[in-house]
């Protein structure tokens, strides 16, 4: 059982998801010139965390010496670096870290940071996206495509999502225009958008093809090759962007706001009991999760 220091809070993690970035993680799939890197930052032969988990949904235990915010049993939602596909997180109070908001479900909170959090950094952040502009999302039925979809419209947006045909009934509930995500309809879609995010890392002249002449690119799966892309902003019009997700407890509470205004609510894909977690990856892997792949710790 982990014990709390000083300033430090102990969780029992209730719920908590295999992201995108755990499944990335835990086979070392970098972004294209990433490789290096990612060893470094992650582990050069075996992982330097070896417990993955970025996001969940919990329950106050106890508090350190000097932590303040919050009380035993209170249910709250956070954030980690690694470490909360476990029973017991320990975790700074002043960190990212929120009650839970009440309009949402345990599954649906611990599923409410990853993608609305990424979201939320490129859209409001990176791009400051602005009512009455287009926004496209490729890729849009994962954690943060839906999310973007709702805090695009959220912002005052008119959002369209590139997906497969099985998800447009979901991508057109969330508000947006589902289009298919097919190679020759790419090339022959007339409409230009104001704003593009990329979730999925499509060749770049393909994304910007998509953009109006003094549109914006925001890539958020981007390699080394995209990372650097935006030195070449001052000599172009359209604009390329790369960002870090937001990790802070201001993130999580504008995004709690969200969903107190009924503007937010997190997809779930489906809700596994802890013992499924390798299934929970392999559905990470498939490249057809809608939403998050919630773990329930309680059952």
């Amino acid at each position: 059982m982990p014990v709390p220091g000083p300033g430090q809070v102990l969780i029992r993690v209730l719920a908590t998801t295999v992201s995108a970035g755990d499944a990335r993680i835990r086979a070392m799939r970098m972004p294209p010139g990433m490789g290096v890197l990612g060893r470094v930052l992650f582990g050069l032969r075996r992982p330097r965390q070896p417990v993955l988990g970025a996001e969940f949904c919990g329950r106050v235990e106890t508090l350190g010496p000097g932590a303040t915010g919050f009380a035993p049993g209170d249910l709250v939602v956070g954030m980690a670096r690694g470490g909360v596909h476990a029973d017991y997180a320990v975790l700074p109070a002043n960190g990212p870290l929120i009650r839970k908001p009440g309009a949402l479900s345990l599954h649906e909170a611990a599923a409410m940071a990853f993608g609305g959090t990424t979201a939320l950094t490129f859209l409001r952040g990176v791009t400051r996206l602005r009512a009455g502009e287009r926004l496209l999302v490729i890729g849009g039925a994962g954690a943060v495509g839906t999310a973007a979809v709702q805090i695009g419209r959220a912002l005052g947006a008119g959002v369209a999502a590139l997906t497969r045909p099985g998800n447009t009934a979901l991508l057109a509930g969330l508000g947006a225009e589902p289009l298919p995500f097919h190679p020759a309809a790419l090339m022959h879609e007339a409409r230009r958008w104001d704003v593009v995010l990329d979730t999925m890392d499509l060749p770049r002249p393909t994304a910007r093809a998509l953009l109006e002449p003094d549109g914006r690119l925001l890539m958020v799966a981007a390699g080394l090759g995209g990372m650097l892309a935006p030195v070449g902003n001052a000599l172009r019009r359209q604009k390329l962007h790369v960002g870090m997700a937001g990790e802070t407890r201001a993130d999580l509470e504008a995004l709690a706001d969200l969903v107190a205004r009924g503007h937010f609510r997190p997809v779930i894909d489906c809700v596994l009991p802890f013992e499924r977690i390798a299934e929970a990856h392999a559905i990470a892997d498939s490249g057809a999760k809608r939403g998050s792949v919630v773990l329930d710790l309680t059952i």
